[in-house]
């Protein structure tokens, strides 16, 4: 194998300490297929697990050749180059723009810039062009990929295609900003500001009806501190200019307060002066409200993405086995267990999962048909998400060293689940093997004993092992929300 073959290799079985800022960036490497060149020894992740990853993803080696990529990225190419072809460096897409609309060369793509700088690229947008025309817009993350001393030996580019997003973003503008409906409040006031006209819209919004409100200042309408947007509007009113879509606020008749959007146009009389002004003041609460229930909607949703993402990495991260095969077993089982509770996590509306029936997933292919085989008992609890996530990853570990080596391995082993509320409102979780071979201490932690300490570490939970001949006994205790 190659130097460079083997510097790529190292990357993915080290395990750096990353800041989390780069966990969301690197968790793209967690779903990488890497397969070198044909003459060199291939190392592989299960391309199950490549291809279930939710996001388009491929490598480069140091020279820009594309050693790997998976469906998801073929299909926002819209082709499938050919790996290892000097032709086809830096991205598989067709051509590319920069979001000013320049065309992008391969050789000054991010990822291009990524192998000669190693400075990572973070949420950058690209506007990718397929073959048939069609274009769309990329958010891309990529990484250096370096070798222990440092060098750069590749990198890996997770990309998204964000088109309908920014699309619906610029359509809810457009709309935002569209003001006709015969529900608007149409006003109209002199040069000094007096209202000189009042529809049944402004009626319904701001509660006066047009006799009380009719030859009064239009300054009642403007809450005390934008008393001076009065001024600025008059001010370009008076110069002849139109005031488009404003978005401020204005207060009703009995002191509350609405977001509008107004359209101000300067009223002429025949000889073109301007006398007046015209105002549409549009309600736009509900707009206001929805906006930023959007807002919180797409953080929700960024959160949730980038946790998903960074559990993933440190999971693979974690990862270790002595054969290529053996790794993809480990690495497969902890994605899968990751998988069930995240369906779990649907069912719920993201709420969580519920403790009985995420131990009972778990241990579903270990029952046997004796329903004793496995016992669980405690009471109801539902685990936030990242509780979840580990709890779930910790059950595997603890029920595939059984099957392994404790109790599971014997015809007549069992397996009790048990967990209970303390009084400072943490829970506390009991896995006990019994009726297996003769417990021997090992004689150091685990892969996946680091994996279960690593992950209730980072949630400030405690975990203890107690190897007694009779078979293991782990009690995990976890913080709840």
């Amino acid at each position: 194998m190659s130097d460079a073959s083997s510097d790529v290799l190292r990357f993915f079985r080290r395990k750096p300490v990353r800041t989390s800022s780069e966990v969301d960036a690197l968790a793209n490497e967690a779903g990488v297929v890497l397969d070198m060149r044909q003459d060199e020894q291939a190392f592989e992740l299960p391309g199950r697990l490549f291809e279930q990853l939710p996001f388009a993803v491929y490598v480069c080696d140091r020279d820009g050749l594309v050693l790997r990529y998976n469906r998801r990225a073929a299909q926002l190419w819209g082709r499938s180059p050919k790996l290892g072809d000097a032709d086809e460096r830096f991205c598989g897409s067709y051509r590319m723009f920069s979001p000013d609309g320049s065309l992008l060369p391969h050789h000054q793509c991010p990822m291009a810039d990524v192998l000669r700088t190693g400075i990572s690229v973070r949420e950058q947008e690209v506007h990718i062009e397929r073959p048939d025309g069609l274009r769309g817009i990329a958010l891309v993350d990529i990484e250096a990929i370096r070798d222990t001393d440092g060098n750069i030996v590749g990198a890996v580019n997770c990309f998204q295609d964000i088109t309908e997003r920014k699309h619906n973003e610029e359509t809810t503008l457009r709309l935002a900003a569209i003001i006709q409906s015969s529900d608007d409040a149409i006003v109209s006031k002199d040069l000094d500001g007096i209202i000189t006209s009042w529809n049944g819209g402004a009626e319904r919004i701001f509660g006066y009806l047009a006799e009380e409100i009719i030859g009064r200042p239009i300054t009642l309408l403007i809450p005390p501190d934008h008393q001076k947007e009065e001024e600025t509007i008059m001010g370009r009113i008076r110069r002849g200019q139109r005031v488009e879509h404003y978005q401020t606020v204005r207060q009703r008749k009995h002191g509350s307060l609405i977001d509008v959007s107004l359209t101000i146009s300067p009223v002429r009389n025949t000889q073109g002066k301007v006398i007046g002004a015209s105002k549409i003041a549009r309600d736009i609460t509900e707009h206001k409200r929805s906006e930023a229930q959007m807002v919180n909607l797409a953080r929700e949703a960024e959160h949730r993405t980038k946790n998903i993402l960074a559990t993933v990495l440190a999971t693979v991260r974690l990862s270790h086995s002595d054969t290529p095969d053996d790794l993809k077993q480990a690495i497969e089982g902890r994605i899968n267990a990751l998988a069930k509770v995240h369906t779990l996590f649907v069912e719920s509306r993201w709420a969580g999962a519920e403790l009985h029936r995420l131990a009972t997933q778990e241990l579903l292919a270990y029952g046997g048909e004796r329903e004793a085989r496995v016992r669980i008992d405690g009471p109801a609890v539902m685990l936030e998400p990242s509780t979840a996530q580990t709890t779930a990853i910790s059950l595997h570990e603890l029920a595939t060293n059984a099957a392994k080596y404790g109790s599971l391995s014997a015809a007549g082993g069992r397996v009790e689940i048990s967990w209970s509320l303390t009084a400072d409102g943490r829970l506390s979780l009991r896995w006990i093997e019994s009726g297996g071979p003769t417990v021997t201490p090992p004689t150091h932690r685990g892969f996946g004993t680091r994996i279960v300490e690593n992950m209730i570490g980072q949630l400030r939970g405690e975990v203890r092992f107690d190897w007694r001949d009779q078979g293991l006994t782990c009690e995990i205790v976890l913080p709840l929300a």
